[in-house]
C-alpha cells in the first residue's frame, strides 16, 4: 500500500472529531490513512467493525465472507438491509461502506476462510480481526496469524454473552495458549442454539475495531494477552490475563 503523506481538506472535516483528539491529531489520523485491516466475516460482528474501521479513516480494509444476506441476518448484521436479502455480503457491504466513507480502498473477497485456501489474500494487511463464528476458521486464521506475524483480535457472541481478545504471538499468547480445542462458548452453541440479542455483536465487533485503532496509533494498553469477558445481562466485564503457553501447538518456543 502506498503510503500518503498528507490528509485532503475533505478528510480534515470528515474526521475533524477524532484530530482533535491529542493523542491522534493529523498525524495519527495519517496513520490510520495508511493502514489496512482485513476482517474476517461479514455477519454481526463484522458489520459493526467494518463500519466503524470505515468511519474511523482505515485506509484499506478487507472483508471476507461467502455468504448471501438472509431475512434472519437483519436482526443484528447492520450493515444490511431489507432490500439485500439474497445479495452478497461482501459486496453489499462494499456498498455500505464505501456510502459511508468514500476515502478509503474497500477489497471484498467473496470466499470462505479456511486451511484448505491460500493465504494470498492476507498479504499486505497486518491485523485480521476475527468475526467469524466457529473455531474451525479461528483456529486456522490464528494460526496463519501466528505465522506471518499479524496481530490476530478475536470476537465471539452467544445469547447475552460475547468475548473479545487481540493475539500477537510475536510479543504474547496466540488463542490457542488459551483454547486447545472449541471452548465451551461454542459447546454451549451447539446445546442451546444460535441466538444472540441484536446489540451483543455491535459492542463486542465495536471493541474490535477500537483495538484495531489503537493499535495502529500506537496508544492505550491494547487487549493483548487479556480475555474480556462481557455479560449484556449483568452488564459487567470480567478479564481473564493469558499467558504464552510454551506447549502451544501453534506459538509455543516457535515464535520470536
Amino acid at each position: 500500500m502506498e503510503k500518503l503523506l498528507k490528509l485532503s481538506p475533505q478528510e480534515k472535516i470528515r474526521y475533524a472529531r477524532q484530530i482533535e483528539i491529542p493523542a491522534i491529531g493529523e498525524e495519527g489520523q495519517l496513520r490510520l490513512k495508511n493502514a489496512s485491516v482485513m476482517i474476517v466475516g461479514a455477519g454481526g460482528l463484522g458489520s459493526a467493525s467494518a463500519l466503524y474501521l470505515a468511519a474511523a479513516g482505515i485506509g484499506k480494509i478487507g472483508i471476507v465472507d461467502s455468504d448471501k444476506v438472509e431475512l434472519s441476518n437483519l436482526q443484528r448484521q447492520i450493515l444490511y438491509d431489507t432490500s439485500s436479502i439474497g445479495a452478497s455480503k461482501v459486496l453489499c457491504a462494499k456498498q455500505r461502506m464505501f456510502a459511508l466513507n468514500p476515502e478509503i480502498v474497500i477489497s471484498p473477497f467473496e470466499v470462505r476462510a479456511s486451511s484448505t485456501m491460500g493465504s494470498s489474500i492476507f498479504d499486505g494487511f497486518a491485523i485480521i480481526i476475527d468475526a467469524t463464528d466457529n473455531y474451525e476458521t479461528r483456529f486456522f486464521l490464528n494460526e496463519l496469524c501466528a505465522r506471518t506475524r499479524k496481530v490476530f483480535i478475536f470476537g465471539a457472541v452467544h445469547h447475552f454473552y460475547g468475548q473479545m481478545g487481540m493475539f500477537d504471538a510475536t510479543s504474547g499468547p496466540c488463542i490457542r495458549c488459551i483454547f486447545r480445542n472449541s471452548p465451551s462458548m461454542e459447546s454451549a452453541t451447539e446445546k442451546q442454539g444460535l441466538g444472540v440479542i441484536s446489540a451483543l455483536p455491535g459492542i463486542i465487533g465495536t471493541l474490535q475495531a477500537i483495538e484495531a485503532i489503537k493499535l495502529i496509533l500506537g496508544i492505550g494498553r491494547t487487549a493483548v494477552g487479556r480475555l474480556l469477558l462481557f455479560d449484556g445481562l449483568e452488564m459487567q466485564f470480567q478479564e481473564i490475563e493469558i499467558k504464552k503457553d510454551p506447549a502451544c501447538p501453534v506459538c509455543g518456543g516457535k515464535i520470536t
